[in-house]
């Protein structure tokens, strides 16, 4: 038993007992951690808000010998306000957060977080329309799944890439087309996206392209869960 300090984000939380609310927070240093906070639900609790979903938080916990640690300290680095203000970009960001959570696992450190509060940042600041495929795409990186989109994934060859097939790999040259069409657009969006460019790829503007390459990076991220990606397809209401 020992007490552990670790950074991350919120991801969601639920209920315990009469006062008590579990938090499950993706931490860099201690990959996913499901811990009670005691008494947060309570009008005088010293919790506050600074254990709601979609903060980032710096924690102090005790891991016991059940399955659930205790928070015994907790602070906000950064509430994400500009987010939350904007139902849009709330929107956007409980798909970052979902994802996070298939993906980040328990006691295992991970870069993943890094990359989401990264993004989260982004989001609050610019709001750039290309800012969820693009996790969705180098999350995927970071598991190793990602998709070969530099050459044909049957040939090699590195021209005349018209098609892309999820299922297969990655993108297919003209001579072995499958899957579905490609538009050369949306190809150098998933090439900067994946090649070292993100920063070029988040300036582009909103279009077919851009649209084009949402849903592909949709797609590739639940067939690589094996499931539905529930926020992703959640109309923002007003």
């Amino acid at each position: 038993m020992s007490h552990y300090r670790a950074e991350g984000v919120v991801l969601r939380s639920f209920r315990l007992g009469e006062a008590d609310r579990v938090v499950v927070v993706a931490t860099a240093e201690q990959g996913k951690v499901r811990a009670v906070a005691k008494g947060v639900r309570r009008t005088r609790s010293r919790w506050g808000g600074r254990l709601e979903p979609l903060t980032h938080v710096a924690v102090q916990c005790w891991r016991g010998r059940g399955e659930l640690d205790t928070v015994t300290q907790a602070q906000v680095l950064h509430p994400y306000l500009g987010i939350r203000a904007d139902l849009e970009r709330t929107a956007k960001a409980f798909v970052l957060l979902e994802v996070a959570d298939q993906l980040v696992q328990e006691r295992h450190p991970t870069p993943l977080v890094a990359s989401l509060v990264g993004a989260l940042g982004v989001l609050e600041a610019e709001d750039p329309p290309l800012l969820v495929p693009a996790f969705l795409l180098r999350a995927l990186a970071l598991e190793g799944a990602a998709p070969q989109v530099a050459a044909c994934n049957e040939c090699g060859a590195t021209d005349q890439l018209v098609a892309f097939d999820g299922p297969a790999g990655g993108v297919r040259c003209r001579a072995h087309a499958s899957g579905r069409g490609l538009s050369g657009e949306a190809l150098g969006l998933l090439q900067a996206v994946l090649g070292g460019q993100l920063r070029w790829a988040l300036a582009q503007p909103a279009g077919p392209a851009v649209a084009e390459v949402a849903e592909l990076a949709g797609e590739l991220m639940e067939q690589h869960l094996d499931r539905r990606l529930r926020s992703l397809r959640t109309p923002v209401r007003p």
